[in-house]
């Protein structure tokens, strides 16, 4: 027998008439076993219903769990992609301001570089207009040079023309001498 074909309530166990029979069983005695059978069924009838209600709690319970363990490893899924992601773009960035700091650096460079050599043909121009200027000068002081040796001995010729005619002289004619000082300043130009 099975439970589709033979359902039994408590009710239809108080309700079963036995009929009788010339030697039967003890009616009172049956009535009795009737009603203890009939309240053994109204509590495993109560149990069974209580363990349904739980077994449904469970059941939501874990349908429950499942979702918010989906969720979860969605989650956790998604909090992974979107580490790769964010690691993914950090590299980008990191190599994007590398390769602008390497950019900027070699920028700055050549411009130091370029500033160098600048510098560079300045200071060579300098050198030469230094040099052009000592020897202009070197020359403009041996031309006041030739000209003051020649003013002195002119001078020196004349003074000593005008003692020799004044002694009614020698004619003789010394050099003048020109100052140290000025000699050793045409030297260490």
């Amino acid at each position: 027998m099975n439970d589709e074909a033979f359902h039994l309530t408590p009710v239809d166990v108080r309700r079963y008439d036995f009929g009788s029979a010339l030697r039967g069983y003890d009616k009172t005695r049956v009535d009795q076993f009737r009603d203890q059978v009939a309240d053994e069924l109204e509590r495993l009838s109560r149990v069974a219903q209580d363990l349904e209600a739980k077994a449904k709690g469970f059941h939501e319970q874990l349908r429950a769990f499942r979702e918010r363990d989906k969720a979860l490893n969605d989650a956790l899924i998604s909090a992974q992609q979107l580490r790769a992601e964010t690691r993914e773009q950090a590299d980008r960035e990191a190599q994007l301001i590398l390769r602008e700091a390497r950019a900027e650096g070699e920028r700055v460079l050549e411009a130091s570089r370029a500033e160098v050599r600048r510098l560079q043909v300045d200071l060579d121009a300098l050198e030469r207009a230094r040099r052009t200027y000592l020897a202009h000068m070197r020359s403009l002081a041996e031309r006041h040079l030739a000209e003051l040796q020649s003013a002195e001995t002119a001078s020196a010729e004349s003074a000593a023309a005008a003692r020799s005619q004044a002694e009614g002289g020698d004619g003789g004619h010394h050099p003048a001498k020109t100052p140290t000082w000025l000699d050793a300043n045409v030297k260490a130009e």
